[in-house]
């Protein structure tokens, strides 16, 4: 179902270093109870629409995101320069199919949208099987399964299919129909922007363009609607404003950084989101800088927590570090921007056989994979908006923390050892240079237990912003 936003109720003060935040894991969902359903049921009605860098299929997918989001959809024109790039023509497909020499049907883009070399030129044309050879593509390695094979910026035609097919092919004249335009319209890419108590900013970030396939594309598409639609509903409203951006991969991300130079300045972490929901572990691409904000939290949150449940691989986090091939990271992360984006997933690029195949399909994920990459998320999220450095105000000793009512606190509220040693973990490295981060991973407290120790502290005149 939609999801609907509240009307927003800051706590009093603009102040975002002294304000605090409930974590962002705990209290209703407001998508439902069930995410890992919800995040299926979105991408398959989004995995129809025949997706490239430009066209209606992006279109028709940014429409299925804006039932839950309130969108923005910019188009920027062909021709337009952006960086040392030139928006490209807009390509939409009305149909596409090869016939053999029998009249059989051989391909169908109707079947598959796989089955056409993505930003094939329109061609009408009878041809021998040694002329048609050079313009189908297959994977002699994976029989049976459709390679994802395009062209975007040379002008080409082609049809990808199982090998096990192409193999059988018969001698003989065949029919080639594509029937695709190239016009001068525009690429598409949409938006939403959740307001913070502060201008700085995390970016959110998936590419929009590919088609079917349900890891490399519609899972991360489907989680970041739903992280954007459960900030967007909570009533406080969060420390950092949160933007995220569905773009086309490479040529989407480049034209967002070239009309975007006066947010980039302010962006305080960033997350590419894709591969979502497979079984492997998560993985954490890190920033080209490395060490930043996003990676300290990301690495905290895959260090104290754990996947459990059906589907669970017991296996650990894997962290890499950052390398110019992949997703659009790379072009966040660019030397002229280096901005802290790193790629959050789980399967790697290329590494797993599905990769950029049919076989990349709804039997290829899992809705409790799914839910556990949200759940993760909004952890990384949440240290975001709770971490911060603070000082201790009474640093000459113990302070006596029963006479200011928090071990009342602990004992009929928390009731928690975690939260009574989170004070003293607190009190004791709260010099000014640890921040709540910092104290969990040197504690091995959680980072919750740290914050909500933290916020008690500084309400009872123990600790104040560093």
């Amino acid at each position: 179902p939609p999801v609907t936003t509240p009307p927003r109720t800051d706590p009093a003060g603009d102040d975002a270093t002294v304000t605090t935040m409930t974590s962002l894991t705990t209290g209703p969902d407001p998508a439902g109870d069930d995410p890992g359903g919800w995040l299926l049921d979105l991408m398959r009605v989004m995995a129809p629409h025949p997706r490239s860098i430009t066209g209606d299929g992006v279109r028709a997918t940014l429409a299925d995101v804006a039932k839950h989001i309130p969108l923005v959809v910019h188009e920027v024109p062909s021709g337009t320069p952006v960086l040392d790039w030139t928006v490209p023509r807009e390509w939409n497909v009305r149909s596409a199919w090869l016939t053999d020499p029998t009249g059989r049907r051989v391909v169908d883009v109707a079947d598959n949208p796989l089955h056409l070399l993505g930003y094939s030129v329109p061609v009408e044309a009878r041809m021998s099987l040694d002329d048609l050879r050079p313009h189908l593509f297959s994977l002699p390695d994976a029989p049976d399964r459709i390679p994802y094979r395009t062209s975007y910026y040379n002008d080409n035609w082609g049809f990808c299919l199982a090998d096990e097919l192409a193999r059988t092919l018969p001698d003989g004249t065949y029919t080639v129909h594509i029937d695709t335009s190239l016009t001068e319209g525009s690429l598409t890419y949409g938006e939403f922007v959740v307001p913070g108590r502060g201008e700085e900013t995390v970016l959110v970030s998936t590419h929009v363009c590919h088609p079917v396939m349900a890891n490399d594309n519609l899972s991360g598409i489907a989680v970041a609607t739903r992280l954007a639609a459960t900030l967007a509903a909570r009533p406080q409203a969060p420390r950092f404003t949160y933007r995220f951006v569905f773009v086309p991969g490479t040529i989407g991300s480049i034209t967002w950084l070239a009309r975007n130079r006066d947010v980039t300045g302010r962006v305080h972490a960033g997350l590419v989101l894709t591969g979502l929901g497979d079984r492997s572990a998560f993985t954490w691409k890190r920033s080209r800088r490395g060490g930043t904000t996003i990676d300290r939290a990301v690495e905290l949150v895959l260090a104290q927590s754990a996947e459990t449940g059906p589907g669970a691989t017991g296996e650990p986090a894997r962290l890499v570090d950052f390398s110019p091939y992949g997703y659009d990271e790379r072009q966040y992360c660019s030397p002229g921007f280096d901005l802290p984006v790193g790629r959050f997933g789980r399967g790697q690029h290329g590494e797993y056989p599905e990769y950029h195949t049919s076989a990349d399909d709804f039997t290829f994920v899992d809705a409790d994979r799914l839910a556990g990459s949200y759940r993760t998320l909004l952890q990384v999220l949440n240290v975001l908006e709770r971490d911060r450095t603070w000082r201790n105000l009474a640093p000459y000793g113990e302070p006596q923390l029963g006479r200011r009512g928090l071990y009342r606190g602990i004992g009929s509220v928390m009731g928690s050892k975690a939260y009574e040693m989170g004070l003293l973990w607190m009190l004791s490295y709260s010099d000014g240079t640890n921040s709540v981060g910092d104290i969990a991973r040197r504690s091995g407290l959680s980072f919750d237990a740290l914050a909500d120790a933290a916020d008690a502290l500084a309400a009872a005149g123990l600790l104040a912003p560093a």
